[in-house]
């Protein structure tokens, strides 16, 4: 009889021991999407410190860092991912490029770099429309100028095409298993160098980038997969930018918060740059205003920085204490007692 208890015991024991483990299992929600397993910012900061486009392409595979997290294919490793370059007068189109099949590719993202009429090269990492939505562009302000830039304008530029496809890779790759949203998030943002300025634009500057890519364009994972474009994997959506601000709205508004106070011109001050090498040159403001360097400190142009001064406090002069004697104004110190200025 005990025997027989004891048996039962242990079957209704591993018997909850099962539904508890299944309904941790069923709590576990699941909100990423495959626009997260590529961070375009990562993407730009590695280009910016990268001597040639074959370095370039090393950095995105390397094994150590783990730039990428995509596995479109689906096989359990992360996608090696190629770069090849087509280039028209003063502007370069370096694709980036997923590989996933035999003579099977993807376009991930693209980099449109191209000088403008006073000489100065202007970058953007456009992300491809199927996996990032339209208009998904990021412009790389380098603190230092990337040596890169050498590459494609110097004499000894040529044009790079990776030599790998599907079966054959360089030494160095060896394939890893993806991780989940949060730990890629972590581990990618310490390979963002934060000296640099990342914004977002709707906006592709190069028209010459645009009939490139029209030529070079690979979408085979979207001809197999078209179910599986961001607006339709996103309704609702336009682009990974609205995704971003969508997943950051806070539940509840409050005017009390929305009427934060406003910056001060200390805080102004507190937040007005970062260290730059000291021959930059920062480029003019949105104002026109143009901006400095003092000190080795990047400020904004405070030409049309305006901050309201508070209204004087009113106080009695006249005011007499219980003695008779004249009585200092509140708030204002005596001349015997004042701080001396230094």
């Amino acid at each position: 009889m005990r025997r027989i208890l004891g048996s039962l015991l242990v079957i209704l024991f591993l018997a909850c021991g099962n539904l508890y483990a299944e309904d941790v299992t069923t709590v576990e929600a699941k909100n990423t999407d495959i626009s997260d397993n590529l961070d375009l910012k990562a993407v730009a900061s590695v280009f910016g410190e990268s001597k040639d486009l074959e370095e370039f392409e090393k950095k995105l595979n390397d094994p150590e860092t783990q730039i990428s997290n995509l596995d479109l294919n689906e096989d359990g490793e992360v996608d090696y991912l190629r770069v090849i370059e087509t280039s028209k007068d003063d502007t370069h189109l370096v694709t980036i490029q997923a590989v996933i099949g035999k003579e099977q590719y993807q376009d991930v993202a693209t980099i449109d770099v191209e000088k403008d009429s006073k000489g100065e090269t202007q970058v953007q990492v456009v992300g491809d429309v199927f996996l990032y939505g339209p208009s998904y562009i990021v412009e790389p302000v380098y603190v230092h100028p990337p040596v890169v830039f050498l590459f494609f304008w110097g004499p000894l530029y040529h044009p790079w095409h990776s030599p790998f496809y599907w079966g054959y890779y360089p030494p160095y790759h060896r394939p890893w298993h993806p991780h989940s949203h949060h730990r890629y998030q972590r581990n990618v943002e310490v390979n963002i160098n934060v000296n640099n300025s990342y914004s977002y634009t709707n906006v592709r500057k190069s028209k010459t980038s645009i009939d490139l890519q029209k030529k070079s364009r690979r979408n085979d994972f979207g001809a197999k997969n078209p179910d599986k474009s961001f607006n339709k994997r996103n309704d609702g959506v336009k682009n990974r930018r609205e995704l971003n601000q969508k997943r950051e709205k806070p539940k509840a508004t409050n005017s009390k918060v929305n009427d934060a106070k406003k910056p001060t011109t200390k805080d102004v001050k507190k937040t007005s740059g970062k260290q730059v090498q000291k021959d930059w040159k920062p480029t003019s403001g949105k104002d026109g205003a143009t901006s400095k360097v003092k000190n080795g400190k990047y400020s904004a142009p405070s030409k049309k920085q305006t901050v309201s001064k508070p209204a004087p406090r009113k106080s009695n002069t006249n005011v007499r204490s219980n003695t008779g004697k004249t009585r200092q104004p509140i708030g204002k110190p005596s001349p015997r007692n004042r701080p001396e200025r230094r």
